[in-house]
């Protein structure tokens, strides 16, 4: 039996946040940017809750008809129209700076994160970006992430689009792989924290009887 999928909308966005929140509360990164354990339980939602919005805004989220696990994807145009490098241009975006101020202005790791993963974002090329994928803890580990991903893919084949992401641990590294993502230069080693893997997939040529 497959796995229904619907886009979400605005009227998802606790249930988004949930999730979100729920898979990555002990997440390596999660804990970096939250080092306590008391300060993640209360103020890792509001960080989930700003991602969920931008997404929301700009991008699309897919979420499983039960609920039980979502996806977050940016569009990524070719170029920026600037000219200039990842790391120029992340360090002009206001956009991790407004993150921070939303969430926890004492806080500097989480505009530190956000300027860190647009530095090493592949430029030059649109492509699919798959900024973070929530699956309940209960229910991990039943293929709900690999149906969420692979209907993205698809349309990726289809199209002649690559896709990216940057896996923030080495277990969902192997996900990845199996649908044909690879690394995508070195490892983002964050300060005094764990590793990051940028990883980039490119589409499949479509199959034809």
């Amino acid at each position: 039996m497959g796995v229904a999928i619907r886009t979400a909308g605005v009227a998802d966005r606790e249930l988004i946040v949930r999730l979100l929140d729920e898979a990555f509360q002990d997440d390596p990164v999660s804990g970096w940017v939250f080092p306590g354990t008391a300060e993640r339980r209360a103020k890792h939602p509001g960080l989930m809750a700003a991602f969920t919005d931008i997404v929301l805004a700009s991008g699309r989220v897919d979420v499983t008809e039960d609920g039980s696990a979502c996806a977050l994807w940016l569009s990524m145009p070719a170029e920026d129209g600037r000219g200039g490098d990842g790391a120029a241009d992340a360090g002009e975006d206001e956009g991790p700076a407004q993150v921070r101020q939303a969430v926890d202005p004492d806080n500097a790791r989480i505009e530190q994160i956000g300027r860190l993963t647009a530095a090493i974002h592949p430029s030059g090329r649109a492509h699919e970006y798959l900024w973070m994928i929530g699956v309940a803890p209960g229910r991990q580990g039943e293929g709900l992430g690999t149906a969420l991903i692979g209907s993205v893919l698809d349309r990726c084949d289809r199209e002649g689009l690559p896709a990216y992401l940057e896996a923030s641990n080495a277990r969902s590294c192997k996900l990845y792989e199996r649908l044909g993502f690879e690394q995508a230069g070195p490892v983002l080693e964050l300060p005094d924290g764990p590793v990051m893997w940028p990883m980039w997939r490119e589409p499949r040529t479509t199959r034809t009887a």
